[in-house]
């Protein structure tokens, strides 16, 4: 798994500047929102043809969703090869991410053919993270992750603790799914989609 910054490369500080700062001690526990996203069918797109695949993946990545990620704040992002894990301070900015996300490639599935296109899953979760420098972990981390294996292609599945902090200011398309048992997970989720593209 590559960890991929989502800014520039920044001037060194001077020795002494970093003498002087407090030195970070990890793990962080923090409250943050996540989007996990994933490629539907990656296994067969590549199957098909890997090279297209490949590049239609990079493609949407730098012109859309790498974008996006940087526009709303995410604060921590991890390739997790045909699919990304992404943390947010709030869970507007993550909802509104996998919204914007979800959108742009509605406009950009005009094109091409229907079986060799790439369709995104995604889900949000929001609550208590435990953050290193390496990854982020946490039972909310985890839900995201089952989530998205929820969502439609095209779409979005979110937690009823995302949608409380969302619907009264987005307008979405929301579907109640009602309360979902994940494998190794003590207690059911409530679940909620909503859907982009056929």
């Amino acid at each position: 798994m590559n960890i991929e910054p989502l800014t520039g490369v920044t001037k060194r500080p001077q020795v002494d500047a970093v003498a002087n700062e407090p030195v970070a001690q990890y793990p962080v526990r923090r409250w943050g929102a996540v989007i996990a996203l994933d490629v539907v069918e990656f296994s067969r797109l590549s199957s098909q043809n890997d090279e297209l695949t490949y590049f239609q993946y990079k493609s949407h990545r730098r012109e859309l969703i790498d974008p996006k990620l940087a526009e709303f704040g995410a604060r921590f992002l991890k390739s997790t090869g045909d699919g990304i894990m992404a943390e947010f301070e709030t869970a507007q900015d993550a909802a509104r991410c996998a919204v914007h996300v979800q959108q742009g490639m509605a406009e950009r599935y005009q094109d091409g053919a229907a079986d060799t296109q790439i369709f995104f899953r995604i889900g949000v979760s929001c609550g208590r993270i435990i953050a290193d420098v390496e990854d982020i972990y946490g039972h909310d981390v985890n839900v995201a992750a089952r989530l998205q294996t929820l969502a439609p292609p095209g779409g979005i599945t979110m937690t009823k603790d995302v949608v409380d902090r969302v619907r009264d200011v987005m307008r979405l398309p929301l579907e109640d799914l009602g309360l979902r048992y994940f494998k190794n997970m003590c207690h059911p989720v409530r679940v909620y989609q909503c859907r982009f593209a056929a």
